[in-house]
Formats: C-alpha cells, structure tokens, sequence
C-alpha cells in the first residue's frame, strides 16, 4: 500500500489522475492538497470524495506548515499543482512565479524532511520554447531549455530545481513533460473545452491569428497510465516525454475537427488578434518512455475528442456551472 500527495489534485489533469489511481490501485491511499484556485473544482471529485482512501486539505504549496502536515507519512509525491495558463502568466507573472517556482522548492523541502521514496514532478513541453513551422524538428528529453513565457520560464525553473535536489540532496525524483491535454473536467479557458462549450452555446470558437499554431493533444487518461509506469518502473533521476500517437495538428484544423464532430459549419470560427509571443510550434519525440517502459497512448485524436465532447454534452450543468462562476460555492456548502 501506497500513501500518495497529489498536489493540484481539484485541478483538470490531477482529479482524473486521482480517479484513475483509485480505480486501479484501490488499495492505495491518496492525500490531495489544493488551494483552490479559479481552476481548482472539488464538483471534479464529488464521486470519490467519501472513498475512504480520499482524503483533502485544503492549502497553499507555498505554505511550509500547510505542506509539512499534508506530508506527514507519505511515501510518494505527485505534483500537479501549477498556475498554467499562458494568457493569465502574460497579465500577472508574478503568481506564476510564486506557485511554480516557490511552492516546488517548499515541497521539495518537505519531502526530502519526510523521506518520501518518490517525487513525481509534472511538467511541460512548453519549457523547450518554440518550433519554427517550417522545421520538421522534435523535442528530445536532452533538448536545451529555451521558455518564451512567464508561465514557461516558471515551470522551467520548477524543472532545474527538482533536478538540482537531486543531485544536492539526493530527492528520488522523475520529470515528465507533456503535450496539452484533453479529456473531461478541463477549465473551459483552454481551447478545446472552450470552443465545445462555445458551440454548445451558439456562440463562436475564437482563433487566435490565423490559427496556424500547431500542437499535440494527449488524452488524459492515456497522461496517467505513463505517469502511473513511471512510478513503478521509471528510473530516479530520469525525464520521460509523454505525447499522443498522431502527427502535430494546427490550431485552426483542430477546431475544424471539432466543428464537424460536432454538427457545425465553419462560420462559427471568430479570428481574433494573436496574443504576445505565441509560440509556433511544439512537438515531442516520447520514444524514450515507449523503449524503456514500454508505454504508448492508446487514444487517437479524433476518438479523444468525441469523448471529450460526449463528456462535455453529458455534463452540461458542470461546465455551466464552472463559466458562471457558481461551482466555487461547493467548497463552502461541503467543507466550511
């Protein structure tokens, strides 16, 4: 048996890796510490929140009392909890730089206080920079470091620093770093819930210049069966890419896509002016993880989004509940 830190965990990526972690190691106990923010939903684990092997606090990762009490017996570490959107880092850096940077260097602190037997830090593609679009190039585990912004360079910082106790302090420490996700529960700022939920409510999908962008989308659950083989069989020390199993995709196919899944024509694409610095191009090489752990998505792209959009057409009070503001009101009705 296993007692686990998730941090993050009321967040997108960490409440479907709790789920996930309940349903296939049962026997396991699972402590998930949150702070809350606009992006954290305690609505996104209300069918486990009595499981006995659940438990929540809520708290800041900048908070070393907070954090040395979520600690207390925990063997593994797996930490989530990251500001990570790059419009909201472009407006205000400094929360960025607080949570990512600070908070990993007080957890890290914890945990090596605590003798944890494993760190799993997760992270992203986006501290290698950008990939011009007229190179075929792809992102190695030894690629150089190249963020162009505020939330970037935080999550590039968190990175050296987990590699930096490692060998300072000899922290039993992995990194992954992956492509975007998509799946159920995603705050509908990101693209793919917000033009789904958009369209669901007649109104337009907004592209961002000429929506030539391109990117990878991995489907969650495909996330956290390699996260869950790297801490069984990952080596200590080691970064493992985790990325879907299709060719990279522009931004303005992938809302094509979802337009037809859909049932909607292409007059429901809004060109809105591009944000600062948007990077052109990511792509990642995951050969490494598929080699050495034997670990690849079982999720293509075009069935990741019909599962994402059946979710989101079967969760309808959910996300409208979450872009009215109103699922902040959970957490005072169950815990105040």
């Amino acid at each position: 048996m296993k007692n686990i830190l998730v941090t993050g965990g009321a967040g997108f990526i960490g409440s479907n890796f709790i789920r996930y972690w309940l349903i296939n190691h049962p026997e396991d106990k699972i402590v998930n510490l949150d702070v809350l923010t606009y992006a954290g939903n305690l609505e996104n684990l209300k069918d486990i929140e009595k499981n006995p092997n659940y438990a929540f606090i809520k708290g800041d990762i900048t908070d070393k009392e907070t954090v040395d009490r979520a600690m207390k017996g925990i063997d593994t570490v797996v930490h989530f909890a990251a500001e990570s959107h790059v419009d909201r880092s472009i407006l205000e850096p400094e929360a960025f730089v607080r949570t990512n940077v600070l908070g990993t260097q007080v957890l890290l602190d914890a945990a090596r206080e605590h003798n944890v037997k494993r760190f799993h830090h997760v992270s992203t593609d986006e501290v290698f920079g950008m990939i011009p679009l007229d190179r075929e190039d792809r992102w190695t585990e030894s690629s150089p470091y190249q963020p162009r912004s505020p939330y970037s360079a935080s999550k590039a910082a968190a990175d050296h620093l987990v590699r930096a106790y490692r060998v300072t302090y000899k922290v039993p420490v992995t990194i992954s770093n992956c492509s975007n996700n998509i799946g159920p529960y995603q705050f509908p700022e990101k693209l793919v819930p917000l033009a789904i939920t958009n369209l669901m409510e007649g109104k337009k999908v907004p592209i961002y210049g000429e929506g030539n962008q391109v990117r990878e989308w991995l489907y969650v659950e495909d996330h956290n069966r390699a996260i869950d083989i790297i801490l069984l069989k990952g080596s200590l020390g080691e970064t493992y890419f985790i990325g879907p199993n299709h060719p990279e995709i522009t931004n303005l196919r992938l809302v094509k896509k979802i337009l037809k899944l859909m049932g909607k024509g292409e007059d429901m694409i809004e060109y809105v002016k591009d944000r600062p610095g948007h990077d052109q191009k990511y792509a990642l090489d995951w050969g490494k993880i598929k080699g050495e752990l034997e670990w690849e998505p079982e999720n293509d792209l075009d069935a990741s989004l019909q599962k994402t959009i059946d979710w989101y057409k079967v969760n309808e009070d959910w996300w409208r509940r979450v872009k009215s503001g109103k699922y902040r009101e959970y957490y005072k009705k169950q815990y105040s």
